[in-house]
């Protein structure tokens, strides 16, 4: 919850309504429709405490009461269709606002570096888009509701009391602030308790995807109770926290109830003095009905306010962890960053020092030189660096010292968008999203015709199973589903078959395909990287023997570098490394 400790309520609620700034007309259109609504309802009080003056004498005046129930006819109908509008402009301004709020998130998710979506639980990134938004949403439709009526409502009537008794009216208003008093105590201690929920069930939802991500693996080593009993115990402080949410906003509405209840009980027993003469400037029967009416609707906004308090407050910690999300630093603007134009393929890397973390150094002073065209290898023991390498090739993330250039042009000088396409990559873990098979190979190349995306299956040796599939290239696939991993990765390598990019990097792209597959996939490989630089991280000696260069890696360090042979005969660091695999 740390993070969100800064995102104060008022901060939280003052840039939900920044949001509103471009939905002035339906503001303007509600608060006239809300007031228009709100004043013709106390007039119609007005009219009842008139009509009841016409019965409270024995004779009942029919000639002055027929013009008033004439009018309440008017109005009462009036008055529902000026309620309709403002629910429909109360409505559009929450929903338009939902959805600017969930598209910013979105848009500032595709510009967070990738070490805040490493760092950070992805069932959690998710609950603040989806669950936190949705929150928000059910509190402001609630909220604005109450807001543009009640506000109304209570100067209103607060109006009209003065001028029909301004005594009266002076208790009311006495006693009005303990209301506002005992909602603004019980509003704090909701507030801190709703966003402790939110952030545990942000962390549950975390739990819950890790978990349905690994399931196989959780049968595999029976760690189903263990699962279990830290989903409970997850389960438990969610559980804890939301009594308490619930027992302090549940306090809200009977306590500002009992306070209104003072006021409508003041101003009864005032008004019935006044009414029989024992107080100066009494009133008629009509007025104090009027008098009593207007006390309710007084009141009636507090009550209203508070009954929905669970939802604002819940809505407010909710919009805090949203703008947590959105604060975080995004990456560095390209806008002052020039465009990368035609690459050759040559890459330069210059005394590179890089850390995920500042105290545990990774790769140091790191150079390399890759000739355009080169064929590029590396190998070397888990946790030596060889995807980190990748990570900065790609800029997904920045080196902390030294410097990377590609056909002459420090990286950090040209645009990510225009470095990235003159890489084609293909990773160890697979992504498929939802949608045809043709959707998924056309992912780097959207206008590719359909000839075009069977000449790559067929490049990468995907076409034969796409065949087979219900309805060929136009099979709605998922990632979890219908296609096996071995296949998956055969879809991921037809992509790239299909952009021919400058520079390839291939991350393990073999290592869920059978060996005879393999075969056929490397020599689609060997015709793809002729004449185009190509990173490759691989296992498999048959991948990496026929390399112009092997970089050999430790410890974030190139500890060799030259070809197959070279290195065997070294009898270095390499030929161990070959030896202990064919050992194995």
């Amino acid at each position: 919850m740390s993070e969100e400790i800064k995102h104060s309520k008022k901060g939280a609620l003052g840039r939900i309504l920044r949001y509103m700034k471009g939905q002035i007309p339906l503001v303007i259109l509600a608060i006239i429709c809300a007031a228009g609504s709100v004043l013709l309802s106390l007039y119609t009080t007005v009219l009842i405490g008139r009509a009841v003056d016409c019965i409270a004498d024995k004779a009942v005046d029919f000639d002055a009461m027929y013009p008033i129930l004439i009018r309440i006819a008017v109005i009462i109908p009036t008055v529902a269709i000026l309620q309709w509008l403002m629910y429909f402009s109360t409505n559009k301004i929450t929903h338009k606002t939902v959805k600017n709020l969930r598209g910013d998130i979105f848009a500032h998710l595709q510009k967070l570096p990738l070490k805040y979506i490493d760092a950070k639980s992805h069932g959690d990134i998710i609950s603040r888009v989806v669950n936190d938004v949705d929150a928000v949403s059910e509190g402001l439709l609630q909220g604005f509701q109450q807001l543009f009526t009640g506000v109304v409502t209570i100067v209103g009537t607060l109006v009209f009391m003065v001028s029909l008794n301004w005594q009266i009216a002076l208790v009311v208003v006495c006693i009005t602030p303990l209301s506002f008093a005992v909602a603004a105590v019980i509003s704090k201690l909701c507030f801190n308790k709703f966003k402790e929920q939110s952030a545990i069930k942000g962390e549950l939802t975390g739990y819950i995807d890790e978990h349905i991500g690994g399931q196989r693996l959780v049968k595999a080593f029976g760690f189903e109770e263990s699962a279990q009993r830290e989903f409970g115990e997850i389960n438990e402080r969610l559980n804890v926290c939301g009594k308490k949410a619930q027992f302090y906003s549940a306090l809200t509405n009977p306590c500002t109830r009992f306070v209104n209840s003072l006021v409508y009980a003041g101003v009864g027993i005032f008004g019935a003095l006044s009414a029989v003469k024992t107080v100066s400037g009494g009133f008629t029967v009509g007025d104090l009905s009027c008098f009593l009416q207007y006390a309710n609707q007084y009141t009636k906004p507090f009550n209203e306010i508070s009954g929905v308090v669970t939802e604002l407050q819940n809505a407010l910690a909710s919009a805090s962890r949203i703008f947590a999300l959105i604060d975080e630093p995004a990456e560095s603007s390209d806008t002052d960053k020039k465009v990368l134009g035609e690459c050759d393929g040559r890459v330069e890397i210059r005394d590179v020092d890089f850390s995920y973390v500042p105290e545990k150094p990774l790769i140091e002073d790191l150079n390399l030189s890759v000739k355009p065209g080169q064929h590029i290898a590396i190998v070397g023991p888990t946790g030596c660096g060889k995807t980190t390498l990748i990570n900065l090739l790609m800029r997904f993330y920045d080196v902390t010292d030294g410097e990377i250039a590609v056909s002459g042009e420090p990286i950090k000088e040209i645009t990510r968008d225009s470095l990235r396409r003159s890489f084609g990559i293909v990773l160890q873990e697979t992504w498929v999203f939802r949608g045809t098979v043709r959707d998924n190979i056309s992912y780097g190349k959207p206008d590719a015709s359909l000839d075009e995306i069977i000449e790559a299956a067929k490049a990468a040796h995907a076409h034969s199973f796409i065949k087979r599939l219900p309805q060929g290239y136009d099979t709605v696939i998922t990632n979890d589903a219908e296609l096996s991993q071995g296949q998956r990765q055969l879809l991921s390598i037809a992509r790239i078959m299909l952009s021919l990019p400058p520079m390839l990097i291939l991350d393990e792209a073999t290592s869920s395909i059978d060996t005879r597959t393999e075969m056929k996939i490397q020599s689609a490989f060997d015709k793809l990287m002729q004449g185009r630089t190509s990173f490759v991280v691989a296992h498999r000696l048959s991948t990496i023997r026929n390399s112009d260069c092997i970089l050999v890696m430790k410890s974030g360090h190139i500890v060799e570098q030259g070809t197959h042979d070279e290195l065997m005969k070294n009898d270095g660091f390499y030929a161990e490394l070959i030896r202990s695999r064919q050992n194995g």
